[in-house]
This record gives C-alpha cells, structure tokens and sequence, in this order.
C-alpha cells in the first residue's frame, strides 16, 4: 500500500513494464475499475497489478447520475489524484473526450500525468458524450480525432506515459469504419487502440486480426454489448489489457442495497452485525497502523 510519508503513484514506466511482460508472456493485464481511492486500495490488496478509473463510476459515484458527460475535467482529475495517491500501483484512467478540443486535449494530458496516472484513453464521440455502451452514441469526424491524438502524444512530459485511443464508431457507423478510424489513430500516434462495444465474438476477432502487434484494450463491461468472453479466450485473441469498469461499483451497489433493505426492516444492524466486514479489519484496510506508527515516531 501508499506510504502516507512518500506517496510516489507508480508511473507509466512501471505500466509499460507490465505491458512488456504481459505480452511475452501472453497473458493480458487485467484492471479491475475503481471509483474511488477506497477501492483502488481493495484491488492492491487483492493483488492487481494495475487499476483502472472508471468514469461511469466517478459518475456516479460523485453526483448519482449517469455517464452522459456530466463531470468535467478538473472533477475527474481530482478523482483521478487521489486513486494514484492511495496505492502503489500503475492507474489506467478514463478521459472522456478530452474535454474540448486539440487545444483542451493538451491540458487534459498534462493535468492527467501531473496527477500521477500512467495512461489515459480518449474517444472520438461529441460532446456531450455517453457510456459507450448506451444507445444514440455520435462522433466526430474522424480527421477532429486524429488531431486530439496528435495533440495529446506531443504534450505528454514523458515518453513512457500511454495515450490510447477509443473509437465509439461501432455503433453508429459500423465496424468498417471503426476499424478504419481505429488504423488513422494508430498512424497518429497512439498507444493502444480501444474499439469500444463491439458486439459479437466475429468482432471481437476481426479487431485482433486487423491490429495483430498493436497493443489492444478489451472492456469487459457488465451487461454491455460486448460478450463475455473468458479470460483465456481474451488472451489467445493477443489483447494487451483487460478492464472492467463497473464490477466493483455493482458488487458495491448491491451489497448497500442490501444492508438497507435490511436495516430498514430492523431498525439496526443488530441481527445481521455478523455479515459485515469487522470494524478493525476495515481500518486496518485504510492505513490506522500507519498512523499510529507515525504517531509514536513524531510524538514529543
């Protein structure tokens, strides 16, 4: 976990390492989505090597609405500063749109790399945009993208910091010209290519085929349009990242739910105390040790 003393967000050099190592060996990264700083700590402790910022969750996590373009990039970046805070491990994020234009996408990437992330994707829909997995998705013209991914690999301060690339097309205008969107992208100089909510396994494998030793991103979102696939089946596709943006927020929204139906129907949570994480493991969880520990060394 972060040292509360020395909070040093693992880079995009540590990201890239993985990357390298992923695809040697053939085994995707896999980058459970958090919401908050709170998870990004559950995915350390469960072992991830890296986690992903879902903006669907930051949505709805900070306003409880949905993914519709309603936080604006300085929302997201705060977000996105206190996960790469909280642990140790390389953080993908989600950036929207970039927030404007080829102009708001430089800023975008610097505060982004400034708040410790190791990549980020943007995507090619208008403004305001939508989760790529909701109906009535539009886009930009293809050439406007191309410009933004331009614009943000030449203000990144590091090299090794990942600009990948998402196209919603699919949905709009059919897997042609998302894949021919896809190959401009690349040629512009991005990192990975995202090609959001395909929607079959003949899809799914049309894109490995075409970008076969392109680094790829497959999202695996619950519910969404694309299949779910296995993990093994993924890996023998050759795609680099796995993420999975909304499982954390659902399993949590659920488990909430449930506490509140039944505490509405208790009164307390006398009955069933028993099925909550304890008290101490939880703070155990967030770092109280660290602070006593600090406590005694700083104590008069």
């Amino acid at each position: 976990m972060s040292d509360l003393l020395r909070q040093r967000p693992a880079g995009p050099a540590a990201l890239r390492l993985l990357l390298n190592t992923a695809a040697e060996q053939r085994a995707p990264l896999v980058a459970p989505g958090c919401y908050d700083a709170l998870g990004a700590r559950l995915i350390e402790q469960a072992g991830f090597d890296t986690a992903y910022m879902t903006g669907f969750g930051t949505t709805a996590s900070l306003l409880g609405r949905p993914d519709v373009g309603l936080l604006g990039m300085s929302e997201m970046v705060d977000n996105a500063r206190r996960i790469t805070a909280a642990v140790d491990l390389p953080v993908i994020a989600d950036a929207d749109t970039g927030y404007g234009n080829q102009i708001n996408v430089v800023r975008c990437v610097q505060e982004y790399e400034r708040a410790g992330v190791a990549a980020l994707h943007i995507e090619d829909q208008i403004l305001p945009k939508k989760c790529g997995h909701m109906e009535d998705k539009q886009v930009v013209d293809a050439s406007v993208m191309v410009g933004k991914i331009r614009a943000a690999v030449a203000s990144r301060q590091d090299d090794d910091f990942m600009v990948i690339a998402r196209t919603d097309a699919r949905a709009p205008h059919g897997m042609d010209e998302a894949l021919r969107r896809a190959t401009a992208y690349a040629e512009a100089g991005a990192d990975m290519l995202f090609v959001e909510a395909l929607q079959d396994v003949g899809e799914i494998e049309r894109v490995a085929t075409e970008f076969a030793g392109i680094p790829l991103l497959f999202n695996w979102a619950e519910g969404g349009k694309t299949p779910p696939l296995t993990y093994a089946e993924i890996a023998a596709l050759g795609f680099a990242i796995i993420i999975m943006p909304i499982g954390m927020l659902l399993a949590a929204t659920a488990a909430m739910q449930n506490f509140l139906t039944k505490l509405k129907a208790a009164g307390t949570p006398a009955p069933f105390a028993n099925e909550l994480m304890p008290f101490d493991d939880f703070t155990d969880l967030i770092g109280l040790p660290e602070i006593g520990d600090l406590e005694k060394r700083f104590s008069f």
